[in-house]
């Protein structure tokens, strides 16, 4: 058997009425920055419900509510300096992976010189080390998507770049994790998040760094999005599918902590940094039939592991996996979307398989085989609708 490690430093709290535990929870004495995005975690009541959980505990709180959907540089910046001039002596990120990351990436610069482009590596990031721990970091999720609760990585738009980030410091120190705050999520943002999970685990278990211990999260997190997502979709009310959904999705989140995600991810980036109101999760799934088909011959043993995991009890070749998936995605009612409703160029694709490889190249390093430039423009070609 590989030799492997096992690192996961967050508390985790799951589970309904979760968020009452930050009134004992272990932080540093002062005030504490919330950071989230809009109005809709204001107006649901999450934002009151967080900040009186930490004043029970004896901690002010201030709120930063400009979060973009897709985090930039200039949020994280603005974010950072409210954080220093405030004195602030934690961080909050409540909402989806957008606040979350863009909370890593704030308690890492009120503790270190420079800016977060500074320790980004590729594109243009400088590649620098992280050399202090940041401020304490809590977590709480809204959505169960990225799996941030549960992982180190923190992605950020500087322009056309998004690019994933962090490393031993950008850990929460204590993750949320309840589903009471995912009942009103949309069902069409419901299947986005829950297949963006899907594929966290999926990735994971192709990786080439996978361990016994990523595999077992993987295998889990893929059966309950198999059973529990369409339901989640058709009937956000449902608790019992709303609570499968987030578990998986933080199962998943360890996979991304134990192992990887793969080339997958990186080419999505490329869309969606060029085309910020492509859905992250929409990305994934238009380009995942192409990109899945790949692997046959390098991973047919795993996808039919994975297929069965997904539902497909007689599962006995690698296509069984990318026929359950086509399955899960049409009982999602997401079988049928288009790159062109989103603005991408069927022109571009050239661009997009560039961007993906000089922003976060480490991706394709991982995956079960190599993808040459030509092999990505044949996914998104075969994609593109």
């Amino acid at each position: 058997m590989d030799i492997f490690s096992f690192y996961m430093p967050t508390r985790i709290f799951f589970g309904q009425g979760a968020v009452k535990k930050l009134a004992r929870a272990k932080l540093p004495a002062g005030k504490g920055l919330i950071i989230t995005g809009g109005t809709s975690t204001t107006r649901l009541g999450y934002v009151g419900k967080v900040s009186d959980a930490l004043a029970e505990g004896g901690h002010k709180t201030i709120v930063y509510n400009k979060v973009q959907p897709n985090p930039t540089i200039e949020s994280v910046r603005e974010c950072a300096a409210l954080c220093r001039s405030e004195g602030c002596s934690f961080v909050v990120g409540l909402g989806g992976g957008s606040s979350i990351d863009t909370a890593k990436a704030v308690s890492i610069m009120a503790t270190n010189d420079g800016d977060w482009w500074d320790y980004i590596h590729g594109g243009s990031g400088k590649g620098q080390r992280i050399k202090n721990d940041g401020l304490p970091l809590v977590a709480v999720t809204t959505t169960a998507g990225t799996g941030t609760e549960a992982d180190p990585w923190t992605v950020i738009s500087n322009g056309e770049e998004k690019i994933g980030g962090g490393g031993d410091k950008t850990f929460p120190a204590i993750s949320i994790v309840d589903p009471d705050f995912m009942m009103t999520v949309p069902p069409h943002l419901t299947a986005y998040q829950g297949f963006d999970a899907l594929f966290h685990a999926c990735e994971g278990m192709l990786a080439n760094i996978s361990s016994p211990m990523s595999e077992m999260f993987s295998l889990r997190a893929i059966e309950l999005i198999g059973q529990a997502l369409p339901t989640a979709v058709q009937d956000g009310g449902d608790k019992d599918a709303r609570a499968s959904v987030a578990l998986a999705n933080t199962l998943a989140g360890f996979v991304e902590t134990l192992s990887s995600c793969t080339s997958e991810h990186a080419i999505e980036h490329a869309l969606s940094a060029f085309h910020p109101n492509l859905p992250h999760g929409a990305g994934l799934i238009m380009i995942s039939q192409a990109y899945w088909k790949r692997f046959y011959a390098s991973s047919g043993d795993r996808m039919v592991a994975m297929a069965r995991a997904l539902g497909f009890a007689d599962a006995s070749a690698p296509e069984h996996f990318v026929e359950a998936l086509h399955t899960l995605q049409k009982r999602c009612d997401v079988a049928s979307l288009k790159m062109s409703d989103y603005g991408v160029d069927g022109n571009d694709l050239g661009k997009y398989a560039d961007n993906a490889r000089d922003t976060m190249g480490g991706l394709f390093r991982v995956d079960p085989r190599e993808l040459t430039r030509d092999d990505v423009i044949e996914i998104l070609q075969e994609s593109y609708k």
